[in-house]
């Protein structure tokens, strides 16, 4: 007969530097972590590989800096804005070995989501210098420029992103959000809560109709909480090991990696998704 495995998180490779704050991206076997905080302000331009089971060091960022946004692939990707600790609208561009400047962002902000790839990227999200206002504000990337998009329905920080430019989600964030919205390349339209609202989250998916959200900080604490998105609405799926906030993610649905932050020590651990499937085929017969 056909086994099915239950959807499980497991153990995979630590990072070579620990830190919170920093961004992903990629898929779960050739993903990218890069930026964050190795301590207390402490920023980073640490960049890492994972093959999809060790972590290598790739080229350092032009610029250190935590709270930043990311998005693209392992070899095509992109950092955008953050804290050096002055905010920041750079952006920096990476092919697998260097990072470049690209094209500043249209308002510097930290603490933002994004979602994309080098040259179909998104931002949205953050917040401006102290005093920390909420932004609502939506800036799409071109590969060379960033150019303003549609106004989100809810300002927040400290939220997460998954999916493409054309197909975004945004997900929790402070004040401990539940709300979730999708983009779809010119408008934010309201989509269904969070079971767990939370801040810190972060997040990966194809789209806006296949994301997950793991990880953040709840009113009671860090979170092992995973939740699946299919374009309606958020089930639970398997928890995490380690209950964190301020990681990182990569991947999809059916192949995804948790990385870094807060646990609540400064962490390496990176934990690995997959999805509900065949696990074994037993043939039988005479």
């Amino acid at each position: 007969g056909l086994e099915f495995a239950a959807a499980a998180w497991s153990s995979g490779g630590d990072l070579n530097t620990a830190r919170y704050t920093l961004a992903g991206a990629g898929t779960q076997t050739a993903a990218l972590g890069f930026g964050g905080e190795e301590g207390p302000g402490a920023k980073s331009t640490a960049t890492e590989e994972y093959n999809g089971s060790a972590w290598t060091n790739g080229g350092n960022l032009g610029t250190a800096r935590m709270q930043l946004g990311g998005a693209g692939t392992q070899t095509a990707g992109l950092a955008f804005g953050g804290a050096l600790p002055a905010f920041t609208a750079a952006t920096e561009e990476y092919n697998g070995t260097a990072w470049t400047g690209g094209g500043a962002l249209p308002t510097a902000r930290a603490q933002l989501a994004g979602a994309g790839i080098q040259t179909a990227g998104l931002a949205f999200g953050g917040s401006t210098s102290p005093p920390f206002a909420a932004i609502g504000t939506t800036s799409e990337y071109n590969g060379t420029s960033w150019t303003g998009g549609g106004a989100m329905g809810t300002a927040r920080y400290n939220l997460g992103g998954a999916g493409t430019q054309t197909s975004a989600l945004a997900f929790g964030g402070n004040s401990y959000s539940a709300a979730t919205e999708e983009y779809n390349g010119t408008s934010w339209t309201a989509g269904g809560d969070l079971i767990t609202g939370r801040n810190y989250a972060s997040g990966c998916g194809a789209s806006n109709t296949a994301a997950l959200v793991a990880n953040g900080r709840t009113p009671s604490g860090d979170t092992t909480n995973t939740e699946l998105y299919n374009g309606t609405s958020w089930t639970a799926t398997a928890s995490l090991i380690l209950a964190r906030k301020q990681g990182a993610s990569a991947g999809n649905t059916s192949a995804a990696l948790s990385f870094g932050g807060l646990a609540p020590g400064v962490s390496v651990t990176t934990q690995e998704f997959n999805e509900a499937g065949p696990a074994t085929v037993t043939i039988s017969g005479s």
